[in-house]
């Protein structure tokens, strides 16, 4: 037994050291979903838009927010209120079709890749964050994981 503890406590330092400075630039999504803030400058105290960047790790898909099947989760993004910048609506893309190799004639309505959800909003005029999360579910070839909230944060200027 204290052979195995020394040994625990002479090797997980290298591997935590080796794992920070070894570490790639680019995180990898841990829910297959990244969120790609930009910032924005929208007219203040008129009807505009905000544009939000997703993408959806390759080999993977996520449900549209409209699925052909009620047994399906559907995407969804859920904002905080804010009483400076009102969050009117928010426009979804139209998902495309998939079908699994087992069973082709099953099309799922999903996203791939790179896509965007539009929020329409009115903002006063400055600096402001609007917070949300994405619901979504990720799945691949083989299986779908659990269903995952990705925190969204969306920093603008209203001029």
């Amino acid at each position: 037994m204290r052979f195995l503890l020394a040994m625990l406590l002479t090797v997980l330092p290298v591997v935590q050291t080796q794992q920070i400075e070894g570490a790639p630039a680019v995180n990898k999504p841990k829910g297959h979903v990244v969120f790609v803030p930009e910032a924005q400058v929208i007219a203040a105290n008129k009807a505009t838009t905000l544009v939000l960047h997703f993408s959806v790790e390759e080999g993977f898909h996520i449900n549209s927010h409209t699925p052909h099947s009620a047994t399906l989760i559907p995407t969804k993004l859920a904002v905080q209120d804010d009483p400076t910048a009102n969050v009117r609506t928010v426009d979804f893309p139209k998902g495309h079709d998939y079908s699994f190799a087992f069973d082709p004639k099953e099309k799922l309505d999903v996203y791939t890749g790179d896509f965007a959800l539009t929020l329409h909003v009115t903002a006063k005029p400055g600096e402001h964050t609007i917070k949300g999360a994405l619901h979504y579910q990720a799945c691949d070839s083989a299986a779908c994981y659990p269903p995952r909230l990705l925190p969204v944060e969306v920093l603008f200027t209203a001029k």
